[in-house]
């Protein structure tokens, strides 16, 4: 019976492998998504035969049927209910779940020895109690963590009906702070190891965890969630494979490494997108202090006649989404927009993606994907910047942080940030409700510039007016 069990979870991880393969390119990411699902399928299937096959079986099969049926119920409500511009929150939310889910089990192994069980001797008991330690660690502050970076995704949260707004705070001492509850944690579970079934330092090593998560996310600004988002991904799967050692299950800690590893990789990713590194992330609060910048200047806005006009003629165009484009669910709009100039003018029309575009990596290929915009298309921030100064138009539909000229200096909360060179083209369209600042609380000077015109209003109308005056040229 064995070698049935390693052959079914060897079957689950190597769809997991190529489940992560596939989810490299936008085209196959669908195909790479029902891959995972299925291979965390047939390892819980595994999961449960080998513990039906064991000595005494299945003892409530209540309580398994019941678990599946009722968290599939809530993933299946939450996917289908929530709306594009609500998806970073809920894969942060995700990401709170799973790290708890392994420290949950984490501590139900170690409460049995408390409850009397036969504890480990020698090297086991040391594997084991370290293991359930850092579970505990990464599992509870992924928890914390995550749930404060889906309330400051949100903007806050509403209580007794009145919107507080979630804080961004930093003072000089907060950082020492972090370093000692990670080395309280650290003599804790060695202190634990003396002593398993003392309940005293499994709890404290609870809380610390807990209070860690709030203190690591609560001084990271608005203009870093994407990498907050990917880096509390990568410590959901590093908390389910230190789970997976614990209760020695080969297929939970395959799982939770590709989780841990594709995540952090996502993350020195999304920093290198930022010109930041990981420790300045995490401890110097760059991304935005909360504070915003307040709008001095004034622009005149024009009308989508003026704008139709303007592009009747151009050859090139590259539109540059942003979180405007899916708080106002425009995508659609945006391709026919797209599809209307190139067969009517003969333009060529191209997509700047920023890799922090929105509020989670990936975030606009998603939203032009559901539009059915082509992969071609879509072209990466390092690849077309190049091609702005041979742009006509360049429209800008939601984009604030990642097309601010103020990232090239060397101040504020966007400095050294890449950005898309959307000022190097002939004309610029910029399509906002209004001249506020973006998520990193900086003015933007892209929007006073001569060469710009602004349209005043919501993206999903103002495209349907634009979509309407290049349908009557």
């Amino acid at each position: 019976m064995e070698d049935w069990v390693a052959l079914g979870y060897l079957l689950s991880a190597a769809l997991f492998i190529f489940g992560l393969k596939k989810l490299g390119h936008p085209r196959t990411a669908p195909f790479g998504n029902q891959l995972g699902a299925l291979g965390m399928l047939v390892a819980v299937i595994t999961t449960v035969l080998d513990m039906q096959l064991s000595d005494g079986g299945v003892v409530d099969w209540t309580l398994i049927v019941a678990g599946v049926a009722l968290g599939s119920l809530i993933g299946y409500v939450m996917a289908v209910r929530v709306q594009m511009t609500g998806m970073p929150e809920l894969v942060a939310l995700f990401n709170g779940f799973g790290g708890a889910a392994s420290a949950l089990v984490a501590l139900s192994e170690i409460q049995k020895y408390i409850d009397g069980g036969t504890v480990p001797t020698g090297l086991e008991l040391t594997v084991t109690m370290i293991a359930a330690g850092l579970s505990a660690l990464v599992g509870w502050m992924t928890l914390t963590g995550s749930l404060l970076a889906m309330y400051k995704l949100k903007g806050g949260v509403s209580v007794f009906g009145k919107w507080i707004k979630t804080p961004t705070w930093g003072p000089p001492w907060l950082n020492p702070v972090k370093v000692m509850l990670v080395i309280a944690v650290a003599v804790l579970i060695y202190l634990s190891i003396d002593d398993p079934t003392n309940t005293t330092y499994l709890w404290s090593i609870i809380g610390i965890s807990c209070l860690l998560g709030i203190v690591l996310v609560l001084p990271i600004g608005g203009a870093d969630m994407p990498v907050v988002v990917s880096l509390l991904n990568s410590l959901s799967g590093i908390a389910a494979a230190f789970t997976g050692f614990i209760i020695g299950n080969s297929a939970l800690i395959i799982a939770g490494s590709l989780v841990g590893a594709s995540g952090l990789i996502l993350t020195f990713i999304m920093c290198k997108a930022m010109n930041r590194t990981l420790a300045d992330v995490l401890f110097k609060s760059f991304g935005g202090s909360g504070e915003k910048q307040s709008l001095t200047r004034t622009k005149v806005g024009s009308d989508a006649d003026e704008v139709a006009m303007m592009i009747d003629g151009a050859q090139k165009v590259i539109i540059v989404p942003g979180y405007g484009m899916a708080v106002s669910q425009c995508q659609h709009q945006v391709k026919e927009f797209a599809d209307l100039i190139s067969d009517k003018f003969d333009t060529e029309v191209k997509y700047a993606i920023h890799p922090v575009a929105g509020r989670m990596p990936g975030h606009m290929n998603v939203l032009l994907a559901e539009a059915n915009v082509p992969y071609e298309q879509l072209i990466e921030m390092d690849e077309i910047n190049s091609e702005f100064p041979e742009c006509d138009v360049a429209i800008v539909i939601g984009a604030n942080d990642t097309t601010n000229p103020a990232a090239r200096s060397g101040e504020g909360p966007l400095a050294g940030m890449p950005i898309i060179d959307a000022d190097a083209a002939r004309t610029v369209v910029i399509i906002k409700r209004s001249l506020s600042v973006g998520y990193a609380g900086v003015d933007n000077d892209l929007f006073y510039m001569d060469k710009t015109m602004m349209l005043f209003g919501d993206g999903k109308a103002m495209m349907t007016g634009l979509n309407n005056a290049i349908k009557e040229i």
